[in-house]
């Protein structure tokens, strides 16, 4: 007999002998059932071919197998892995399951993606200064200011000008105070014109008590209100030059771009209006008026003053640095009174010098690096400009 079919036979022959004897409250099988089990036991059973069982992987990296009953049981991830695609097809799928994929390994970023650090307790400690910079402007600092007017004799703008010296630390504790005043007089005064700064000094007097013989109080406040007006007032004025966009139509503008021509290269004739000759002195084309998009007439007025290659860069850089503020230290200390464009232009020249001396004491491989340069040479103004007694001007360094 083939041993599968007597092997099959005997096994069906069991489980009817097994209910018969339970049925009869009887505590053992059937002889018959015994004797075909150690008969069965002791013939060799052939290995059945397994049947292979698909393996699915989950958008989570998580392996899965089906059962028996058609259900879905967990497979180990290097198991769910296995087998599926290469190295890099793995390691993608090892990052896109976010450690449920590479469990206990060490998950190495692909070309081009940079793992941002653990932003552990950022939130917190930026939650709790938003809290005390709303508490301290609302509430403690006007008890503070209470406090001390009752115990000097003085409002905080008398302990300022009567404290500090003449230059920007002065003049933005005093804006800082204007701004912060729940006064509206106080308040308006940071948008005063030039014309009324005088009237708004004794306005503010007498909102303060301040007696008007008080000659020391109102020069120094005049003058504040003249660099904070002032700094403002620059800044409209740069901004509307900045959007006015060069017209090759304009007999102005052309006028200017053949005066640059001509400073720049005195010893060479232009050609023509569009030329390659352009490249020679730092534009990036043919027609100059390409490079002006940014910047406007405002790059072309810098350059014509001061004679520079990479000179809209530079003056899209002393532009943003006028429009944040981070200017007005320089202009507070520089400036007694109103800053004027001219005061614009002498800071781009010294960015355009400084960015000379910056640029050759870097030792660049190449120009095709300039704008990672010019962000590093950035970054280092800015931190000179956090200097309340900082002045950035070109010093003479001829011997005499």
């Amino acid at each position: 007999m083939n041993p599968v079919f007597a092997g099959s036979s005997h096994s069906a022959a069991r489980p009817g002998g097994a209910r018969s004897g339970r049925a009869a409250g009887e505590g053992a099988a059937a002889p018959e059932a015994d004797n075909g089990r150690r008969e069965r036991e002791a013939s060799p059973q052939p290995a059945l071919p397994p049947r292979p069982v698909p393996a699915i992987t989950s958008r989570s990296g998580v392996g899965f197998r089906r059962d028996a009953g058609g259900g879905r049981a967990p497979l180990g991830p290097r198991r769910a892995l296995r087998g599926r695609g290469g190295p890099a097809a793995r390691g993608r799928r090892r990052q896109r399951a976010g450690g449920a994929g590479g469990a206990g390994r060490t998950q190495r970023p692909g070309p081009g993606r940079v793992r941002a650090p653990p932003a552990r307790g950022r939130r917190p400690r930026k939650m709790w200064a938003h809290i005390w910079g709303f508490l301290y402007s609302n509430y403690f600092r006007f008890w503070l200011k209470w406090i001390l007017r009752l115990l000097t004799g003085k409002c905080e703008l008398q302990r300022v000008l009567g404290g500090a010296e003449a230059g920007a630390r002065r003049t933005l504790s005093i804006e800082h105070s204007l701004e912060s005043s729940k006064n509206k007089v106080l308040r308006n005064a940071v948008h005063v014109e030039e014309a009324e700064v005088e009237k708004c000094v004794r306005d503010i007097m007498k909102e303060k008590k301040i007696e008007q013989k008080d000659t020391g109080f109102k020069t120094n406040l005049h003058i504040s209100l003249l660099q904070i007006s002032g700094y403002k007032k620059l800044y409209l004025n740069v901004e509307n030059l900045r959007k006015v966009p060069y017209d090759s139509e304009n007999e102005e503008h052309e006028e200017q771009l053949i005066e640059l021509w001509n400073l720049l290269m005195p010893y060479e004739n232009l050609k023509a209006r569009i030329s390659k000759q352009w490249c020679d002195i730092g534009f990036q084309g043919d027609d100059p008026k390409t490079d002006f998009r940014g910047m406007g007439l405002l790059g072309l007025v810098n350059l014509v003053y001061s004679y520079a290659i990479v000179g809209i860069n530079l003056t899209e850089m002393a532009y943003s640095l006028l429009k944040n503020g981070a200017l007005k230290a320089h202009l507070y200390n520089m400036v007694s009174g109103l800053p004027q464009m001219e005061h614009f232009h002498q800071f781009y020249c010294y960015l355009v010098y400084e960015f000379d001396k910056f640029w050759f004491e870097e030792e660049p491989e190449s120009i095709m690096h300039f704008n990672q340069y010019r962000e590093k040479f950035h970054e280092k103004i800015k931190g000179l400009l956090l200097n309340c007694n900082v002045v950035l001007t070109l010093q003479d360094t001829k011997k005499p």
